[in-house]
């Protein structure tokens, strides 16, 4: 290789290090979704005894979307850097994620459509819950919730195949 090929080639490998700022950004909105989670568990809390089941339920399932998003940050924080930066080195950490062990690209598309399905089950629900929503606007959140299941099992299988290609892929 001769100097300028490796020069470039060591800007671009370094260019990695451009992402971090991101992932310090994102570290900021899991603040800010940590501060509206105390807001939210506050509110439904001071309003507990006059407020009707349908609308506790309602506040429950807005902690938890707000819960299960964090948890969707906190995903592509830690895989992304582990994946696409540097490694994290937790190995002798106890409390080290299991699931940070297997990450790779793939498992992370898929890690984060499963989230993606989740978050989407839980806004559905409220939907359901809610009432005054016209058919119209409860049919488009099913197919937007239908899409993102069909995307998550179409990235799952692709995934599956690419990690073993020298399997035969099933015959139509």
């Amino acid at each position: 290789m001769n100097k300028v090929t490796r020069v470039i080639s060591g800007v671009i490998f370094l260019s990695r290090w451009l992402q971090v700022p991101l992932y310090l950004g994102l570290i900021l909105v899991l603040g800010a979704y940590a501060y509206r989670f105390i807001v939210g568990l506050v509110h439904l809390m001071a309003k507990i005894s006059v407020s009707e089941d349908t609308d506790v339920m309602l506040g429950v399932l807005n902690l938890i979307d707000v819960v299960m998003i964090a948890n969707l940050i906190i995903m592509v924080i830690m895989g992304g850097y582990e994946t696409f930066v540097s490694r994290l080195n937790l190995h002798d950490n106890p409390d080290q994620p299991e699931w940070l062990d297997e990450v790779d690209a793939g498992v992370m598309k898929i890690k984060l459509a499963l989230a993606l399905v989740g978050i989407s089950s839980i806004h559905l629900l409220s939907t359901f819950i809610k009432p005054g929503l016209s058919n119209y606007e409860v049919m488009w959140q099913v197919i937007i919730h239908l899409t993102l299941v069909t995307s998550a099992i179409a990235i799952a299988f692709t995934n599956r195949i690419m990690s073993h290609p020298k399997k035969k892929v099933l015959k139509l």
